[in-house]
Protein backbone atom coordinates (compact mmCIF):
# COMPACT_ATOMS: atom_id res chain seq x y z
CA UNK A 1 0.00 0.00 0.00
CA UNK A 2 2.88 2.44 0.96
CA UNK A 3 4.12 2.14 -2.93
CA UNK A 4 0.27 2.23 -4.43
CA UNK A 5 0.35 6.15 -2.22
CA UNK A 6 4.05 7.02 -3.37
CA UNK A 7 3.37 6.16 -7.20
CA UNK A 8 -0.20 7.96 -7.11
CA UNK A 9 1.08 10.84 -5.81
CA UNK A 10 4.53 11.12 -8.24
CA UNK A 11 1.95 10.64 -11.50
CA UNK A 12 -0.43 12.77 -10.21
CA UNK A 13 2.07 16.14 -10.10
CA UNK A 14 2.71 15.11 -13.79
CA UNK A 15 -0.81 16.84 -14.91
CA UNK A 16 -0.37 19.02 -17.75
CA UNK A 17 -0.80 22.72 -17.52
CA UNK A 18 -2.90 22.84 -20.88
CA UNK A 19 -5.10 20.44 -19.02
CA UNK A 20 -5.66 22.33 -15.91
CA UNK A 21 -6.18 26.01 -18.03
CA UNK A 22 -8.85 23.96 -20.71
CA UNK A 23 -10.72 23.13 -17.59
CA UNK A 24 -10.76 26.54 -15.41
CA UNK A 25 -11.58 27.80 -19.18
CA UNK A 26 -14.40 25.73 -20.00
CA UNK A 27 -16.20 26.36 -16.54
CA UNK A 28 -15.60 29.54 -16.73
CA UNK A 29 -17.70 29.64 -20.12
CA UNK A 30 -20.36 27.74 -18.92
CA UNK A 31 -20.09 30.24 -15.36
CA UNK A 32 -19.77 33.34 -17.23
CA UNK A 33 -21.01 35.55 -14.24
CA UNK A 34 -18.99 33.64 -11.78
CA UNK A 35 -16.69 35.71 -9.61
CA UNK A 36 -13.18 34.13 -8.81
CA UNK A 37 -15.02 33.01 -5.35
CA UNK A 38 -17.62 31.37 -6.97
CA UNK A 39 -15.70 29.33 -9.44
CA UNK A 40 -13.44 27.96 -6.79
CA UNK A 41 -16.85 26.81 -4.95
CA UNK A 42 -17.97 25.01 -8.00
CA UNK A 43 -14.36 23.57 -8.88
CA UNK A 44 -14.67 22.13 -4.70
CA UNK A 45 -18.26 20.69 -5.63
CA UNK A 46 -17.18 19.31 -8.95
CA UNK A 47 -14.14 17.72 -6.83
CA UNK A 48 -15.96 16.18 -4.43
CA UNK A 49 -18.43 14.65 -6.12
CA UNK A 50 -15.69 12.86 -8.15
CA UNK A 51 -13.70 11.53 -5.55
CA UNK A 52 -16.96 10.63 -3.94
CA UNK A 53 -18.32 8.57 -6.95
CA UNK A 54 -15.07 7.33 -7.48
CA UNK A 55 -15.14 5.79 -4.06
CA UNK A 56 -18.80 4.96 -4.15
CA UNK A 57 -18.11 2.90 -7.35
CA UNK A 58 -15.03 0.83 -6.44
CA UNK A 59 -17.22 -0.05 -3.39
CA UNK A 60 -20.04 -1.19 -5.06
CA UNK A 61 -17.57 -3.52 -7.37
CA UNK A 62 -15.19 -4.35 -4.52
CA UNK A 63 -18.21 -5.66 -2.52
CA UNK A 64 -19.61 -8.46 -5.34
CA UNK A 65 -19.80 -11.88 -4.63
CA UNK A 66 -17.50 -13.05 -6.78
CA UNK A 67 -14.78 -10.71 -6.06
CA UNK A 68 -11.69 -11.61 -3.96
CA UNK A 69 -9.32 -9.42 -1.69
CA UNK A 70 -6.57 -9.76 -4.38
CA UNK A 71 -8.77 -7.76 -6.82
CA UNK A 72 -10.20 -5.60 -4.54
CA UNK A 73 -6.74 -4.93 -3.64
CA UNK A 74 -6.27 -3.65 -7.35
CA UNK A 75 -9.76 -1.53 -7.50
CA UNK A 76 -8.22 0.06 -4.72
CA UNK A 77 -4.70 0.89 -6.19
CA UNK A 78 -7.14 2.46 -8.82
CA UNK A 79 -9.31 4.39 -6.03
CA UNK A 80 -6.19 5.48 -4.73
CA UNK A 81 -4.97 6.67 -8.48
CA UNK A 82 -7.70 8.31 -9.11
CA UNK A 83 -8.35 10.53 -5.73
CA UNK A 84 -4.62 11.83 -6.33
CA UNK A 85 -5.11 12.63 -9.81
CA UNK A 86 -8.22 14.25 -8.68
CA UNK A 87 -6.98 16.15 -6.03
CA UNK A 88 -3.81 17.31 -8.12
CA UNK A 89 -6.41 18.85 -11.04
CA UNK A 90 -8.54 20.65 -8.18
CA UNK A 91 -5.34 22.08 -6.53
CA UNK A 92 -3.96 23.43 -9.81
CA UNK A 93 -7.52 24.80 -10.88
CA UNK A 94 -7.34 26.68 -7.85
CA UNK A 95 -4.38 28.17 -8.48
CA UNK A 96 -5.49 29.05 -11.59
CA UNK A 97 -7.80 30.88 -10.67
CA UNK A 98 -5.44 32.32 -8.13
CA UNK A 99 -3.22 33.72 -10.92
CA UNK A 100 -0.67 30.91 -10.54
CA UNK A 101 0.84 28.17 -12.74
CA UNK A 102 4.01 26.30 -11.76
CA UNK A 103 5.27 23.47 -14.31
CA UNK A 104 8.01 22.25 -11.68
CA UNK A 105 6.79 19.01 -10.27
CA UNK A 106 8.44 19.77 -6.84
CA UNK A 107 6.51 22.79 -5.86
CA UNK A 108 3.32 20.97 -7.23
CA UNK A 109 4.29 18.08 -4.87
CA UNK A 110 4.83 20.37 -1.62
CA UNK A 111 1.23 22.11 -3.03
CA UNK A 112 -0.62 18.98 -3.12
CA UNK A 113 1.35 17.49 -0.23
CA UNK A 114 0.02 20.34 2.12
CA UNK A 115 -4.06 20.47 0.74
CA UNK A 116 -3.51 16.51 1.43
CA UNK A 117 -3.11 16.74 4.63
CA UNK A 118 -5.49 19.27 5.25
CA UNK A 119 -4.82 21.34 8.69
CA UNK A 120 -1.82 18.74 9.59
CA UNK A 121 -0.29 20.01 6.15
CA UNK A 122 -0.81 23.84 7.38
CA UNK A 123 0.93 22.93 10.78
CA UNK A 124 3.59 20.71 9.50
CA UNK A 125 4.46 23.67 6.90
CA UNK A 126 4.38 25.94 9.84
CA UNK A 127 6.44 24.22 11.56
CA UNK A 128 9.31 23.85 8.46
CA UNK A 129 9.35 27.14 7.55
CA UNK A 130 7.52 29.45 9.61
CA UNK A 131 5.25 30.20 7.06
CA UNK A 132 1.50 28.37 6.87
CA UNK A 133 -1.08 31.23 6.66
CA UNK A 134 -3.35 31.73 4.10
CA UNK A 135 -0.35 32.79 1.69
CA UNK A 136 1.01 29.34 1.70
CA UNK A 137 0.15 28.62 -1.44
CA UNK A 138 1.93 31.27 -3.52
CA UNK A 139 4.99 31.00 -1.08
CA UNK A 140 5.31 27.44 -1.76
CA UNK A 141 5.26 27.98 -5.30
CA UNK A 142 6.89 30.94 -5.89
CA UNK A 143 9.14 32.17 -2.43
CA UNK A 144 10.91 29.19 -0.94
CA UNK A 145 14.37 28.33 -2.15
CA UNK A 146 14.35 24.98 -3.79
CA UNK A 147 16.28 23.22 -1.20
CA UNK A 148 13.57 24.36 1.50
CA UNK A 149 10.61 23.05 -1.08
CA UNK A 150 12.47 19.26 -0.82
CA UNK A 151 12.80 19.74 2.60
CA UNK A 152 9.15 20.19 2.94
CA UNK A 153 8.13 17.18 0.47
CA UNK A 154 10.55 14.38 2.33
CA UNK A 155 8.64 15.01 5.68
CA UNK A 156 4.97 15.64 4.53
CA UNK A 157 5.58 12.38 1.80
CA UNK A 158 6.50 10.63 4.96
CA UNK A 159 3.58 12.18 6.74
CA UNK A 160 1.14 11.68 4.12
CA UNK A 161 1.74 7.91 3.25
CA UNK A 162 1.26 7.39 7.16
CA UNK A 163 -2.16 9.19 7.29
CA UNK A 164 -3.07 7.91 3.62
CA UNK A 165 -1.85 4.23 4.99
CA UNK A 166 -4.41 4.16 7.73
CA UNK A 167 -7.39 5.91 6.05
CA UNK A 168 -7.25 3.23 2.90
CA UNK A 169 -7.10 0.57 4.64
CA UNK A 170 -9.50 1.11 6.81
CA UNK A 171 -11.81 1.92 3.63
CA UNK A 172 -10.42 -0.79 2.12
CA UNK A 173 -12.14 -3.69 4.44
CA UNK A 174 -14.75 -1.31 4.69
CA UNK A 175 -15.53 -1.54 0.85
CA UNK A 176 -15.81 -5.28 0.96
CA UNK A 177 -18.75 -5.21 3.12
CA UNK A 178 -21.50 -6.80 1.31
CA UNK A 179 -25.34 -5.59 0.77
CA UNK A 180 -24.17 -2.22 -0.69
CA UNK A 181 -22.93 -0.99 2.86
CA UNK A 182 -18.98 -1.21 0.69
CA UNK A 183 -20.48 1.35 -1.76
CA UNK A 184 -21.39 3.67 0.97
CA UNK A 185 -18.33 3.31 2.68
CA UNK A 186 -16.55 3.93 -0.46
CA UNK A 187 -18.46 7.02 -1.26
CA UNK A 188 -18.51 8.85 2.16
CA UNK A 189 -15.07 7.87 2.82
CA UNK A 190 -14.03 9.26 -0.54
CA UNK A 191 -15.90 12.41 0.24
CA UNK A 192 -14.60 12.67 3.76
CA UNK A 193 -11.15 12.69 2.33
CA UNK A 194 -11.98 15.15 -0.47
CA UNK A 195 -12.94 17.27 1.95
CA UNK A 196 -10.05 17.40 3.74
CA UNK A 197 -8.19 18.12 0.70
CA UNK A 198 -10.46 21.44 -0.16
CA UNK A 199 -10.04 22.61 3.87
CA UNK A 200 -6.19 22.08 3.22
CA UNK A 201 -6.39 23.80 -0.45
CA UNK A 202 -8.56 27.05 1.44
CA UNK A 203 -6.06 26.81 3.68
CA UNK A 204 -3.03 26.94 1.57
CA UNK A 205 -4.49 29.76 -1.16
CA UNK A 206 -7.08 32.52 1.39
CA UNK A 207 -9.40 33.99 -0.51
CA UNK A 208 -9.99 34.07 -3.45
CA UNK A 209 -8.91 37.44 -5.82
CA UNK A 210 -11.46 39.64 -6.32
CA UNK A 211 -11.04 39.50 -10.27
CA UNK A 212 -9.45 37.18 -12.56
CA UNK A 213 -5.80 38.06 -13.29
CA UNK A 214 -3.34 37.33 -16.22
CA UNK A 215 -1.89 33.59 -14.68
CA UNK A 216 1.61 34.28 -13.10
CA UNK A 217 3.52 31.77 -15.35
CA UNK A 218 6.97 30.34 -13.15
CA UNK A 219 8.80 28.20 -14.94
CA UNK A 220 11.41 25.81 -13.16
CA UNK A 221 14.27 27.65 -14.55
CA UNK A 222 13.34 30.75 -13.64
CA UNK A 223 15.85 32.00 -11.93
CA UNK A 224 13.69 34.40 -9.37
CA UNK A 225 12.75 30.78 -8.27
CA UNK A 226 15.81 29.91 -6.53
CA UNK A 227 18.22 33.57 -6.48
CA UNK A 228 17.03 36.73 -4.49
CA UNK A 229 16.63 39.75 -6.86
CA UNK A 230 20.68 41.26 -6.43
CA UNK A 231 21.02 44.40 -4.23
CA UNK A 232 21.24 47.59 -6.17
CA UNK A 233 25.20 48.83 -6.33
CA UNK A 234 25.65 52.21 -4.67
CA UNK A 235 26.57 54.78 -7.08
CA UNK A 236 29.77 56.93 -6.84
CA UNK A 237 29.32 59.82 -3.66
CA UNK A 238 28.79 62.91 -4.78
CA UNK A 239 30.98 65.55 -4.23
Amino acid sequence: MPRIVEDALARAVQLPSAVVHAHVASLRRRNPDATPEQLVRLLEKEYLRVVAGAGGAVGAAAAAPAVGTGVALVLTASDVATFFSASAAYVLAVASVHGIEVEDTERRRALLLTALLGESGAKALNDLTGFGGANAARLLLTRLPMATVKKVNTTLTRRMVRTQLAKQTGLFFGRLLPYGVGMVVGATGGRALGRQVVTGARKAFGPAPLAFAPVLELKAADPRLIEPAPSPQPGPTPR
